[in-house]
């Protein structure tokens, strides 16, 4: 599968190369260093220079700090058991001050990114040729990119500096602007962008922004602004927040804008590089193109791990799970597993009515199970990589007395064994030597390792749901519905009921049980793992950081169809309007979210009749959750504290709302300005 977007990339390397620059990375590229002249005022000199504006936008601001920055202190995160220390600024707003990590980030990959596309901008007037209908549509690309990075920088640090010409970062003074003022200036470069920009991306290459995209995102950006309580003209933010969605929804055909008719599609691994959905997509290197370069800078999503359990802390070294041949810290299957970061809180838990709601094991990695590597074996015969060498019986785990006496598993079960559900396959790609790692599953009663048994399936992630009595492929299942003992009993794979998961003394259901010596799990250790998200672990060939198991290649959607269907649901009821027109909207994500298409008719809380700003905040989490907007969200509705409060003890036990409803302005920000003391830095 050749790179789709490579033009965007090899365009942008080129031009480096051309210019004896080292990297094109964000914090390296000098722009200052070319010639204008002989470079920047020709259409393809220019052109090249204005990929860069798309630069700061994958791996470096989606795949890792703003995905974090954009959903944690919510009511759906909170800490895993024994890892509190880490994050407590963002998820529990803990010495929360103005050098953490991942906020810098978040401010430096967005304003560093905006004096790119200034200079574009300002470039495009200058240019000695070039087709005038190529030169605004590129410069439509730079204004909505603008907008975008803009819009980042206003929800999470409030008022800012607007600097629409040359590098803000070389302003040695900046003075904040009106939110009027940032939002008036977003919203004017995105109607610029949506009247210009094609249905059809330039180039015929996806990765670019087309008019859905800007469509789609002047909704988020209104009801962003929104909570501002900003109006335009006579309509407040709200009504045309929701006459933008509006538009959208009913002419979604003419934008090329999309929603799939089963949420199962969403994240299935062929629609990664080309998703139907999406309105707005970070590209991700392709490991199979020739200009995919391993060590590109700031270019290599880690953002799924965060998500993820640390099995080691949880299993045994070499029992149930297959250590000694399914690498902790190099599984072919899942990925990195050897940190913890964040866990779901039983509020998100709770959302999901498991039984007719697929998005469930759609979204969380509930049943944990050992990986083979039959497809590797057969297909190289020699060379396999060590992850992939792994043969179908090491993979299998025989239940000995010792393991079941552990697990607390039945006696009866002594002597069964427990197969590997997935096998991946060993492909070297054509450049840097990147393995990438294949999964398909064993079908389930197929125990002789033979690939005959292997069957392809749209997400090698998701786990069968509900898990059989009788599954003989998982190791580990935390059941959503809490099961009885003599249900557990029944069955030859450790069982936790996600519920006894959660410290009762925390009513809110924030706080995992935290005594790893008497917590009545046996062993008291598996109060380590917890239903992890997947939607960012990719997991299909090219997905694959060559060995950096840590990090993983793929597109990442910044905002897909089912947001603007939710903002216009949000919109309705923040502006007056009907709570069953809401309800229609929440109702079209519900039916397609249906296990079986007849229970949304029939089964009692599935379909909506009315609609309130909770069922809002309950969709946006079933549909959303880790997605770049849960803390916007809670902002413009001024809800962090009634839902923190309700759901989240462990975040609202510190939380300020004179300071909190925005982000610490980066101290490496302002000890580089004269005016640090006059520009302040949000209370922090």
């Amino acid at each position: 599968m050749k790179m789709i977007n490579k033009a965007l990339y090899k365009s942008a390397w080129s031009l480096c190369l051309a210019l004896f620059i080292n990297s094109c990375s964000l914090d390296e590229y000098n722009p200052v260093a070319l010639s204008e002249d002989n470079v920047l005022n020709s259409f393809d000199g220019w052109k090249s220079y204005q990929s860069n504006c798309y630069t700061g936008l994958w791996g470096s601001l989606i795949g890792m700090p703003y995905g974090l920055v954009s959903e944690l202190g919510t009511d759906l995160w909170t800490f895993p058991y024994n890892n509190h220390g880490s994050l407590k600024q963002l998820i529990a707003y803990e010495e929360f001050t103005n050098d953490m990590g991942v906020v810098t980030n978040t401010w430096d990959f967005a304003w560093g990114s905006i004096k790119d596309c200034n200079k574009a901008i300002q470039l495009s007037t200058q240019l000695t040729d070039g087709n005038a209908a190529d030169i605004a549509i590129l410069t439509a690309e730079a204004r909505f990119l603008r907008a975008y990075y803009y819009s980042v920088l206003v929800a999470q640090f409030g008022e800012v500096p607007l600097i629409v010409e040359g590098d803000p970062e070389k302003s040695l003074t900046p003075q904040r602007s009106t939110m009027a003022d940032l939002y008036s200036r977003i919203l004017s470069d995105l109607r610029v962008a949506f009247n210009t920009l094609p249905v059809t991306p330039y180039d015929n290459n996806p990765s670019r922004v087309t008019k859905k995209s800007a469509l789609g995102i002047m909704a988020r950006v209104y009801a962003q602004g929104a909570g501002e309580g900003l109006s335009e003209g006579s309509k407040s933010y709200w009504v045309r927040a929701k006459e933008v969605a509006d538009s959208l929804i009913t002419y979604q055909s003419a934008y090329g804008a999309t929603l799939y008719d089963d949420f199962g599609k969403v994240f299935a691994s062929a629609n990664n590089r080309n998703n139907a959905e999406a309105i707005f997509t970070a590209y991700g290197l392709n490991p199979y193109d020739v200009s995919y370069n391993y060590a590109t800078g700031n270019t290599k999503p880690n953002l799924y791990l965060h998500y993820y359990p640390k099995f080691d802390d949880a299993f045994g070294t070499a029992d149930v799970f297959r250590r000694t041949v399914n690498s902790n810290t190099q599984n072919a299957y899942y990925g990195r597993l050897n940190q913890q970061f964040i866990a779901p809180t039983k509020y998100l838990i709770d959302c999901f009515d498991a039984g007719y709601d697929k998005r469930w094991e759609n979204t969380f990695v509930t049943a944990f199970t050992n990986y083979s590597g039959v497809q590797a074996i057969t297909s190289l015969v020699s060379g396999i990589p060590g992850p992939a060498n792994v043969t179908y019986d090491a993979a299998t785990v025989g239940l000995t007395e010792a393991i079941c006496t552990k697990y607390g598993l039945d006696a009866s079960h002594v002597g069964k064994k427990i197969y590997p559900y997935a096998d991946v396959n060993a492909r070297l790609t054509d450049y840097n030597a990147a393995w990438q790692y294949i999964p398909k599953v064993w079908s389930k009663g197929a125990h002789n390792g033979a690939i005959a048994g292997l069957e392809e399936v749209s997400n090698a992630n998701v786990h069968p749901y509900p898990l059989a009595a009788d599954e003989d492929r998982f190791f580990a299942y935390l059941s959503k519905e809490p099961l009885s003992g003599a249900d557990k009993k029944a069955r030859a794979y450790i069982t936790i009921n996600i519920d006894d998961m959660f410290d009762t003394s925390d009513p809110t259901g924030s706080t995992y049980k935290g005594n790893v010596s008497n917590n009545g799990f046996t062993p008291p250790s598996l109060i380590m793992v917890y239903p992890a998200m997947m939607k960012f672990n990719h997991n299909f060939d090219g997905a694959w950081l060559g060995g950096n198991f840590q990090q993983k290649l793929g597109n990442i959607m910044v905002m897909r169809m089912a947001e603007v269907y939710l903002i216009a649901a949000e919109a309705t009821l923040n502006s007056g309007g009907s709570a069953t027109e809401a309800a229609g909207y929440l109702n079209v994500l519900r039916e397609r979210a249906c296990r079986n298409a007849a229970d949304f008719n029939t089964l009692t809380g599935m379909q909506l009749t009315t609609a309130t700003i909770d069922d809002v905040f309950d969709e946006y989490a079933r549909e959303l959750c880790g997605e770049f907007n849960r803390w916007a969200i809670l902002k413009r509705n001024k809800a962090f504290e009634s839902r923190l409060q309700k759901y989240n003890k462990t975040a609202f036990s510190n939380f300020v709302a004179g300071k909190h409803y925005k982000r610490p302005i980066p101290y490496a920000f302002l000890n580089q300005i004269n005016n640090a003391e006059e520009f302040g830095n949000n209370g922090y």
